[in-house]
């Protein structure tokens, strides 16, 4: 991928269970993490806030 990132470094608490789901999920598709966190982020809906 030739795309110029601007970078921003999160870090994301996640429970045991969590983790380990991601992790299988990672190791059955051969995707990085981040990947596939950047991907569920991308498909967050976006609504707009109402206004008072």
């Amino acid at each position: 991928m030739n795309k110029k990132w601007a970078v921003k470094r999160i870090t994301v608490n996640l429970a045991s269970n969590e983790a380990s789901k991601l992790e299988k999920y990672c190791d059955q598709t051969g995707r990085a993490a981040t990947d596939v966190i950047r991907e569920l982020i991308r498909a967050l809906p976006m609504t707009r806030p109402e206004q008072h």
